[in-house]
C-alpha cells in the first residue's frame, strides 16, 4: 500500500523503487514523518517522502493522508537531523511553550528586499474561526521590505504578497482564501519552511521562508494543521504584530492589525506538492 510518486522515482531510480513497491524494502511500521504517530504499509496507504539535501537523501514514509509522496529540498543540517531522529538518535528536543512558538530565523526576508535587508519574524499558534481551531502561522518582518529595484523609504511587504494572491483581512473571524502555489512545510513533526511557487515548469517549489532550525510546533498545533491539511499564514509590516507569548494576546494584535488595514492571509496545503 506503498505510494511512490514520479518525482521519486526518478530520484531513487526504477528498481529501488520497484523494491519499495514489492515490500522487499518497505518498513513495515513507522513513525509518519508529519504527524509524528505511528503507521503500517501493510494497513493503510503511505506515501514516500524523500528528503534531498547538499550532499544527503534520506527516504522517510508518512501517511498518505497526511501528505503526497513527494520530494523535498532542505538543507544539510536540516538533513543531518532528520538522520538522528530516523536512527534514533535522541537528543533532547529545545524547549516548546505551551501554546506558542516563537522564532525569528535568521534568514532573508522575501520577498526580497533592496539594499536594505530584514528578517522574517514567525510566530506559531491557532485561532478560532467559526467555532473551530485553525492552525496559523504570523509572519513579521524585522524591517521594511523594499520592492526589489527600489531603494526608497517605503514598506512594500505587503503590497508584494498582495501581488501573490494574499488577500487584506478586515475581520479575523474571517477564512482566508487559498492562494495558489503556496504550501506549509511540516516534516518530522517541526515546522521547515513556507513554500511559495516554483520558477519555472518542472521546478521544486522554493523556501520563502526557511527556519534556520527546524521549529518545535505544539502537538495542538499539529493536530488542527492535519486535521484540515491546512494553515492559515497571516502577515503584517514591521511593528504590527510583535512577539506575543499567549495566543490570546496573539489574536488581540491580529485583530488590532485588521482593524488597522495591515494584516494579509492565506489558507495553504500543509506540505508542498
Amino acid at each position: 500500500m506503498l505510494d511512490v510518486s514520479d518525482a521519486v522515482r526518478a530520484e531513487i531510480g526504477e528498481a529501488e523503487a520497484d523494491r519499495l513497491l514489492a515490500g522487499e524494502n518497505a518498513p513495515g511500521s513507522y513513525d509518519c514523518t508529519s504527524c509524528r504517530t505511528p503507521g503500517d504499509t501493510g494497513q493503510e496507504r503511505t506515501s514516500t517522502v524523500l528528503f534531498v539535501g547538499d550532499e544527503t537523501a534520506v527516504l522517510a514514509f508518512a501517511h498518505a493522508t497526511c501528505i503526497p509522496s513527494q520530494v523535498v529540498t532542505v538543507s544539510e543540517d536540516q538533513l543531518q537531523g532528520a538522520v538522528r531522529s530516523i536512527t534514533g538518535d535522541r537528543t533532547p528536543p529545545a524547549p516548546q511553550a505551551p501554546s506558542v512558538a516563537s522564532v525569528p530565523p535568521p534568514a532573508p526576508a522575501g520577498p526580497q528586499p533592496g539594499p536594505r535587508q530584514a528578517v522574517l519574524g514567525v510566530t506559531c499558534g491557532q485561532v478560532l474561526i467559526k467555532d473551530t481551531l485553525h492552525a496559523a502561522i504570523v509572519v513579521e518582518p524585522t524591517g521594511p521590505i523594499t520592492r526589489p529595484g527600489s531603494d526608497g523609504p517605503g514598506d512594500d511587504f505587503l503590497p508584494l504578497l498582495i501581488e501573490q494572491g494574499f488577500m487584506p483581512v478586515t475581520d479575523v473571524a474571517g477564512q482566508p482564501s487559498p492562494v495558489s502555489g503556496w504550501s506549509v512545510l511540516l516534516a518530522m513533526g517541526q515546522l521547515h519552511a513556507i513554500l511559495q511557487p516554483p520558477a519555472g515548469p518542472g521546478a521544486q517549489p522554493v523556501a520563502w521562508w526557511q527556519a534556520h532550525q527546524p521549529l518545535a510546533v505544539t502537538e495542538g498545533w499539529r493536530t488542527a494543521a492535519n486535521k484540515s491539511h491546512t494553515v492559515i499564514v497571516y502577515a503584517a509590516p514591521s511593528g504590527s504584530i510583535g512577539q506575543q507569548p499567549r495566543e490570546d494576546l496573539l489574536r488581540e494584535a491580529l485583530e488590532k492589525a485588521a482593524a488597522g488595514g495591515v494584516l494579509v492571509a492565506a489558507a495553504m496545503p500543509l506540505a508542498g506538492t
